[in-house]
């Protein structure tokens, strides 16, 4: 869990070090044990979800300020974990629609999110998508804004517990739908 520059030469299909210049350490997840279980999980989802020698600056951005989250800050790591998974999905091509109903456009009450529709469906709509989770306006408002926010500002906000509930189910359910595979929080001891 450490960021940093490194200097690589290639040599033949193989590259090597030459030297690193460490840039961040992140020495607080080092000390809690909670904090390292977080920290592994998202960096096993970042290695699914990137490819060597692709361009994700962006992704890079948002993994290092998820990593500067848990290391010095005391938000609830659930909390962390559930912006940073809405995220990534923006950037990897999922980005829910959360401004209007995916069915018939309406801008008002949407209060349930379709995971087969990609985003928001109001009143009357919900009922013919078995798919939908029922959301409050605080999680609703938590969603344009973790779909908006730039990533420097993502985790610039909290939720009550029934609203981080309903997010923690929302981007876990949305996330292993979307990327095909159940991502567990598993217990490293």
């Amino acid at each position: 869990m450490c960021f940093g520059e490194y200097i690589l030469y290639k040599s033949g299909e193989n590259y090597s070090i030459n030297s690193c210049d460490t840039i961040e350490m992140f020495y607080n997840i080092r000390t809690d044990l909670d904090k390292i279980k977080y920290a592994v999980h998202i960096t096993k989802i970042i290695q699914d979800a990137t490819n060597e020698n692709e361009n994700s600056y962006k992704i890079l951005q948002l993994y290092l300020n998820t990593l500067y989250m848990i290391s010095e800050t005391d938000k609830d790591a659930d909390f962390i974990l559930s912006v940073f998974k809405l995220k990534l999905l923006c950037f990897l091509g999922f980005k829910p629609r959360v401004n209007e109903c995916t069915n018939c456009g309406q801008k008002e009450i949407l209060n349930h999110f379709s995971i087969k529709d990609n985003g928001l469906k109001c009143e009357e709509c919900y009922r013919q998508d078995k798919s939908s989770i029922e959301i409050s306006s605080s999680t609703w408002a938590a969603l344009k804004f973790i779909v908006s926010a730039p990533v420097r500002k993502v985790f610039g906000f909290n939720l009550k517990d029934e609203s981080l509930r309903e997010l923690k189910l929302l981007s876990k359910v949305y996330f292993n739908e979307k990327l095909e595979k159940e991502y567990k929080l598993e217990e490293l001891w």
